[in-house]
């Protein structure tokens, strides 16, 4: 069978492993990099347990919370300006219709004091209520929302914690490993030059192969660690998102609920200031 496409050249093993070393140099200068490659594969893989901690610190929750409270708050500004647009548009159709009428400049000054002490104030009063019973909803949702998210961040962070705890010492192996191979290349220095005695060649073959099964655990958790953050991150933007989705569909159902009755009471107060129209 034919070499795989990943598969490095065979001379590669020939210069690297120290169980092919033909003299102490070669041994020690074979060990050095085995024990760099360790640390390196140990410090990235509590790198990426760091990273996988980060969301789940203070902070980060902090601004998780603020964040769905900040989304929350432009939701209900955004309805209270409807709610205010609502009621500019009920007072400039009166005065649209007024000006239609003959005599109407006779009579604006008439128009002006009804609507300024009696009509606009009324329809204040009731985009007023209507924006606090809205605000009110809101607000009693975003608890409950917060209330869940949360909760949801508490059981992942527990799971990350423990998943973190089942994988750092994997991460210290390998920092334990290279320093046994440091130590290993400093007696072959120390040794001299020449053959390699056979007790520092057992304990280099015993050594590399423990480096082989090693990195391969590391490699395989780093692999699976990466795919473990990227769920947890998954996780946490689908815990925000439906959080801040249940803020938005209380909001909506409330206004949807109060919507008939503020409709209604904006064209009593539109129908009274046409009644001024016909009663001069």
């Amino acid at each position: 069978m034919g070499a795989m496409v990943h598969d490095l050249p065979g001379w590669v093993a020939e210069l690297t492993d120290p169980r092919r070393s033909r003299t102490l140099d070669e041994l020690a200068d074979r060990l050095v990099p085995l024990a760099e490659h360790a640390i390196d594969v140990s410090r990235r893989l509590q790198a990426q347990l760091n990273e996988l901690n980060e969301p789940f610190k203070r902070d980060a929750l902090y601004e998780r919370v603020e964040r769905l409270k900040a989304r929350a708050g432009e939701a209900l500004q955004e309805v209270n300006g409807e709610i205010e647009a609502s009621g500019r548009e009920r007072v400039e159709r009166v005065w649209a219709d007024w000006a239609e009428r003959p005599g109407a400049a006779d009579r604006e000054r008439e128009l002006r004091r009804f609507m300024d002490g009696d009509l606009v104030p009324a329809l204040s009063r009731r985009q007023r209520d209507v924006a606090e019973r809205v605000a009110a909803r809101t607000a009693a949702a975003l608890e409950d929302a917060t209330r869940t998210l949360l909760t949801r961040v508490e059981e992942l962070a527990k799971a990350v914690t423990d998943l973190i705890h089942e994988v750092l010492p994997l991460a210290r192996e390998g920092l334990s490993l290279a320093g046994q191979i440091s130590s290993l290349s400093t007696r072959a220095r120390q040794a001299g030059r020449g053959p390699i005695p056979d007790e520092l060649r057992k304990a280099a073959a015993g050594t590399a192969h423990a480096f082989d099964e090693a990195v391969a655990r590391l490699e395989l958790e780093w692999a699976a660690l990466g795919a473990r953050s990227a769920t947890v991150r998954a996780a946490l933007r689908g815990a925000e998102e439906t959080a801040f989705s249940s803020v938005a569909e209380a909001l909506t159902r409330c206004v949807e609920e109060l919507a008939p009755e503020h409709v209604k009471a904006l064209n009593e107060v539109e129908a009274r200031a046409r009644g001024l129209f016909e009663n001069p």
